[in-house]
């Protein structure tokens, strides 16, 4: 009688499949991971934060650290001119001891020094270099002022140092050589075809001061030019900068700077004596 739960036909219609399920979205990171890994993009970027903000203060720290270095111990030195050629040559750059004076270190004999002009002494030896462009100059100068640049416009000069004090100079024996206290000196490290001195003198050095000749003996206007002036052309010790150790630049003429062993021979000077002889400014050359 009834159709109730039949369809027309007489069918029993299929059931309907389930709907399919949707995704569910994965839990977001929360704690762990997510927050290590904001933790480590926060130390990285205060790490570069912190680099470049270092940076200025070790420039300071190093400038700093220079200037102490050219103060206190060990300054380059620019020679502009060829007085003690052929042991330091036109554009060599020395290192200069400063520190050895602090603990009471004495000039000797031999060495070479660097010292501040007594008065006039640069007038025509030094070869003043061009100027720089403007900008370039000033770099130089503040480099120069640090120790990282030796200079080329100090008013300082460079010699060896022939007698100290209580030392009697004499120009020359028999065979032209310079004598002090009465040893003649032998010296290599005189220019080659230069002789000992074209100059006669005899110098009793004072307490405190020093006498000094170049090198290039034809060459120099040291003690022996300045024989006329106070003290007999000698330079007070308190003027000397620092001995000069070694050349530094250029790398194929880098060498010590040692004291000669003809030095090492000189007797100590008598306690006391007669003052010298100052010499003539116009001498005959000696073979």
């Amino acid at each position: 009688m009834g159709s109730r739960g039949r369809t027309r036909g007489g069918r029993v219609p299929e059931p309907e499949p389930d709907p399919e399920p949707e995704p569910v979205p994965a839990p977001a990171e929360t704690g762990g991971r997510a927050e290590r890994r904001r933790l480590a993009r926060r130390v990285k970027r205060r790490r570069r934060t912190r680099r470049v903000g270092e940076v200025p203060l070790l420039i300071i720290v190093a400038l700093c650290i220079a200037l102490v270095l050219k103060t206190f111990l060990v300054q380059a030195f620019f020679i502009p001119s060829g007085s003690m050629e052929q042991t330091i040559r036109i554009g060599d750059r020395v290192l200069v001891d400063k520190l050895t004076p602090w603990f009471g270190s004495k000039v000797e004999r031999g060495q070479v020094v660097v010292f501040k002009d007594p008065g006039g002494w640069l007038k025509g030896e030094a070869a003043r270099p061009a100027e720089d462009p403007v900008g370039v100059k000033q770099i130089k100068e503040t480099l120069t002022f640090i120790g990282l640049l030796p200079s080329a416009d100090e008013q300082d000069l460079i010699k060896r140092v022939i007698g100290v004090g209580g030392d009697t100079v004499v120009c020359c024996d028999a065979e032209g050589r310079v004598t002090v206290n009465g040893t003649a000196l032998v010296e290599p490290y005189v220019s080659p075809g230069n002789a000992p001195s074209e100059i006669r003198f005899e110098v009793r050095v004072p307490k405190g001061r020093l006498f000094v000749m170049g090198d290039h003996r034809a060459n120099s206007a040291d003690s022996r030019y300045h024989l006329d002036e106070a003290f007999d052309g000698t330079i007070d010790e308190n003027g000397v900068v620092g001995q000069a150790v070694v050349i530094a630049w250029p790398f194929d003429h880098w060498r010590k700077l040692e004291q000669p062993a003809t030095f090492r021979s000189v007797p100590d000077p008598a306690p006391s004596g007669r003052r010298g002889r100052r010499g003539r400014r116009r001498g005959p050359p000696f073979a």
